[in-house]
């Protein structure tokens, strides 16, 4: 079974070593490419002031979050949602910066998240797909044509849900088409120009030979086209 969870958070700022605070963590659960629905969302309460310029970016305010849980409330629930789970994050350094944060804070003895979970970063995956292009998520949106209209503003869970749908069809590639096929990297990235090799085991397929009827048929027709054409190399063959 594999277990990925998109993340997504919001903060005070861009600088976890200037102080600045999560405000907002969004998870999104997928089990073997399904999403779940077991997701953990959250507001927080900063201690702190929030940028003129995240809000612009969130529009999450003070006084929305003044009655929020603060992060040592939801730490522990958090850190056991995660642990073992593949983290898919969209500019993963920043996230995993201001969750490290967080947790260092705490007096509980808390690690790392990368010794909880294994992070997956799209940006750097859109990156090496897409070299020299604009990568964000609503570049990738637009480039998969998956709809993010209502994304007028930034937001931790509704991130998190468009990136998964971004994920999906990143990672997706071509599915078999032929009955009992096997394909190799399923589930991978499709790296433009690569080659899927599908292999489909052919011994028990009927072979079904041309009648006298059909062969002269098929004759006649190509006579029509030597005459037509003045040379027709299926004749040849």
């Amino acid at each position: 079974m594999s277990r990925q969870i998109i993340l997504d958070t919001e903060t005070t700022g861009l600088e976890p070593k200037e102080g600045h605070r999560i405000i907002e963590v969004g998870c999104v659960e997928m089990i073997d490419r399904q999403l779940t629905g077991n997701n953990f969302h959250q507001y927080l309460q900063p201690d702190r002031e929030i940028d003129a310029g995240a809000m612009e970016v969130h529009g999450i305010t003070p006084e929305f979050l003044a009655d929020k849980p603060r992060f040592v409330d939801i730490a522990e629930d958090l850190v056991a949602y995660l642990t073992g789970a593949e983290l898919i994050i969209h500019n993963a350094p920043f996230d995993i910066a201001f969750l490290d944060h967080e947790l260092n804070r705490l007096a509980a003895g808390f690690k790392r998240m990368r010794d909880y979970c294994q992070v997956i970063d799209t940006l750097v995956m859109a990156r090496d797909l897409f070299p020299g292009q604009r990568n964000s998520l609503d570049a990738l949106c637009k480039r998969y044509e998956i709809n993010n209209a209502h994304r007028t503003l930034h937001g931790a869970l509704l991130d998190s849900e468009i990136l998964s749908d971004v994920y999906l069809a990143m990672t997706g590639g071509q599915v078999s088409l032929l009955l009992g096929a096997k394909e190799d990297n399923v589930g991978g990235a499709q790296q433009p120009g690569s080659i899927r090799r599908i292999t489909l085991d052919t011994s028990a397929l009927p072979v079904i030979s041309a009648n006298e009827d059909e062969l002269s048929a098929h004759a006649e027709r190509l006579a029509a086209i030597e005459q037509a054409a003045g040379k027709c190399l299926w004749a040849e063959a």
